[in-house]
This record gives C-alpha cells, structure tokens and sequence, in this order.
C-alpha cells in the first residue's frame, strides 16, 4: 500500500509540470497560479474549518507566512518560468529543493550541517551547473526564467524550515488547510485583476487549460498533499522523502512524450543532482 501510494505521488508531481504547460496555452501565467492555488483552497477549506480551532491564534501569522512563502509564491514563480522554458527542465531544477533546504537551515536558521550533508550539496550544484552547460541554446534570457524555479525552491526550502522550527506540533494537514483557507482571497482577486472572469470560455482552447489549472490544485496539490502526510503516518519521513527521485523523473519523462528536447547531458545532470540529494539525506551511521 505504502508503495502504491508513493508511486501516485510521483507521478501527480511528476506531471504537474506539464499541467502548467497545458494551462499556459490559453491562459496567463498568473491565472494558471491562481486557479490551483484557488482550488485547492476549496478543496481543503472542510479541514480548515476544524483546524482553524485547533491552531493556537499566536502561531496564525506564522500559518499564513508558511502558505505564501511555501506554495504562493513558487506557485506564480513556476507559471512564470514555464513561459520560457521546458517542463522537463523545470521538473529537474525542483529536485534542488531537499539541498535549498539544507542551506536555507545552514545560513538562516543556524542549523548544523555536517560534511555528509555539505558534500551532498556540493555535488547538487555541480549538477546544476552541468543541467545549465547542457542547454543547446543558453541565453540570458532562459537563464533567467530557470532562475525563477531555483528562487522557488529556495522558498520551498525557507518554508520547511518555518514549519520544522515554530509550527513543529500542529499536524501538518491542519497548517496546509488553513494555509491554503488565508490564498482564497488573493487568488480570487488575482483572476479578477487579470480579465479571467470575462474571458472566451465557450472556446475548448480556454476549457481546457482552466481544467488543466484546476486539476493542478484539486490533484496536483490538495489530494497529493493529503497523501503525502497520509504517506509518512504510514511509513516514515525518509520514505516519503524519497518521492523527491520520482518527481523528476516523471516530469522527463513526458517531456519526452510531448517532443521536449533532452540530451543525455541533461539526463546525467539529474542523476548528479539525485546523488547529491541522495547523500544529504541518507542517514549517519551511529
């Protein structure tokens, strides 16, 4: 069961990268970030309801913190990035976030970081190095929007930190729920700022990049975030952390599907980036 449920992670985060390519043809980058952060908000918003009392109102601030700084943000940073580069590339460059986190803990949090761990951050970014020397046609401008999914995985590795350090005795499901209950609004008013209530829908090209949007937040964040916690009750923290190897894989893989250009440089740039994820988080002998 439990490695039934992990291979489902990895392919609804896996594909949640050409999601946003499908939602981007019909639609803007802001409208393809706001539909998913707006419905999985509803989605989770029964939960919310329950958790919003078992949450002390002093760690509120800090909830609402967590919810833009760990899915907000890197949601529109995402959208924005995938205008100009591949989603395979970008599924790659989400396999950084386990080393962001590491560093973000290392820098700003003062967290002691061994050599195991310094080693596999090294190794990671000598990765990320060979990933941006493999591009055919590099230029400021693709550099630039990869830039955006590495700002993201910052913020993603920030918020573990956030949530590890001051929320670390509410249930997770409970942080998500409210979290996502505070995107409602800025979502919504984000849509209607940029015409998306007045557009063509009668038109199958703006169909079905909203269905895109939408499955993006009720599959690709809600239920998957349900599961993943689901996943790490049923088994533990570093089993489901291993979902970080599949993702990528999954998001090349119909990259590859959908005519993306991958050169095998590109591939064994991955495999590194894995290694590197692989020794950060593999346990010390005693």
């Amino acid at each position: 069961m439990n490695l039934a449920i992990f291979s489902i992670l990895s392919i609804i985060w896996g594909s949640s990268f050409v999601l946003m390519k499908e939602g981007l043809t019909a639609l803007s980058a802001y409208q393809v970030a706001s539909l998913r952060m707006l419905s999985s908000g509803l989605v989770l918003l029964p939960f919310a309801v329950s958790a919003f009392k078992k949450i002390p109102s002093q760690k509120m601030g800090i909830v609402f913190l967590s919810g833009f700084i760990g899915n907000f943000i890197p949601a529109y940073l995402f959208c924005i990035a995938e205008t100009n580069i591949d989603s395979s590339l970008a599924g790659i460059l989400n396999s950084l976030t386990p080393l962001f986190t590491i560093l973000v803990g290392l820098f700003l949090f003062k967290t002691p970081a061994n050599f195991q761990k310094i080693l596999g951050v090294l190794i990671g970014f000598v990765g990320l190095c060979l990933l941006f020397a493999a591009g055919k046609n590099i230029s400021f401008q693709n550099l630039s929007f990869a830039s955006l999914v590495l700002v993201a995985t910052f913020f993603y590795g920030l918020n573990v930190n956030l949530v590890g350090k001051y929320l670390k005795n509410i249930r997770a499901i409970d942080i998500v729920s409210v979290a996502f209950a505070f995107l409602i609004i800025p979502s919504t008013l984000i849509l209607y700022l940029t015409g998306y209530f007045s557009m063509p829908f009668q038109e199958i090209a703006f169909q079905k990049a909203t269905i895109a949007g939408i499955v993006l937040g009720v599959v690709g964040t809600s239920i998957a975030s349900i599961l993943f916690y689901i996943l790490i009750k049923r088994s533990s923290i570093v089993f489901a952390s291993m979902v970080t190897y599949g993702i990528p894989i999954i998001a090349v893989a119909w990259g590859v599907y959908f005519g993306e250009s991958i050169s095998l440089l590109q591939i064994a740039s991955l495999f590194i980036i894995l290694a590197g994820v692989y020794i950060v988080n593999k346990p010390q002998r005693s």
